[in-house]
């Protein structure tokens, strides 16, 4: 059983009346006064907190997400799913090959402009299309990337597996344990909101999920992670 910081700092005094004890670092308390999991991935110890009343900043020492194969062999369920996730891949893909072609049609006209056979006007509306097209890429794929589109359970109910799109469009998987996520009523949105988020305390990051929208496939597991839908 773990001695008080006080008793420790009392007997240290005793033993070496010329040493002080120093009292311990943000980043070793957690390990003497809170509740942890331990697992390695990637070669990297991960620590994983217990919810508290007031979240932990974030440290190397202290991920929450980290994506790895120990936890990808896992056996999972299926608690939560968003089929319109499909609509917004395509949109994406579909916004980066608008700015692909643009980007590559901008130096040719710019190349006739100098040659004398593109008028100014020309030049400056593909110029216009070719901004406006990389600033709604970057606005849509940022919203987009956030959206989840499944989320899946550990049979042990300790690890959240959720899937959401990266910037190409592609499928991204992220796994976070449980303790970690914040419930309906933590993250103050009303159950009847069509669009709640999914906050950690480990992580400022927010992602966006519904269940108006979405279906929630297994309405045990999916309460067991966020709280009771009633």
């Amino acid at each position: 059983m773990l001695r008080s910081p006080r008793l420790i700092r009392v007997t240290l005094s005793l033993l070496a009346p010329g040493i002080r004890c120093r009292r311990p670092s943000l980043s070793v308390q957690p390990l003497f006064f809170r509740s942890h999991t331990q697992s390695w991935t990637d070669g990297r110890l991960l620590w994983a907190s217990c919810p508290a009343k007031r979240p932990l900043l974030p440290s190397p020492q202290h991920q929450a997400v980290v994506p790895c194969s120990d936890l990808a062999s896992r056996k999972y369920t299926l608690i939560y799913a968003f089929p319109a996730i499909r609509v917004l891949r395509a949109l994406s893909r579909l916004k980066l090959a608008q700015t692909g072609i643009t980007g590559v049609l901008l130096p040719t006209v710019y190349y006739f402009y100098l040659q004398g056979q593109a008028s100014f006007s020309l030049l400056s509306y593909t110029t216009g299309i070719a901004a406006f097209a990389a600033i709604m890429l970057y606005v849509i794929s940022h919203y987009i990337r956030r959206v989840v589109g499944m989320m899946y359970l550990d049979h042990t109910h300790t690890t959240l597996k959720v899937a959401h799109l990266s910037f190409w469009g592609h499928r991204r998987d992220m796994y976070m344990p449980v303790s970690d996520v914040l419930t309906l009523g933590d993250t103050g949105d009303s159950r009847a909101e069509v669009i709640l988020r999914l906050k950690r305390y480990s992580c400022s990051d927010t992602l966006y999920f519904s269940t108006r929208l979405g279906r929630v496939l297994d309405k045990n597991g999916f309460e067991k992670v966020f709280g009771s839908l009633s």
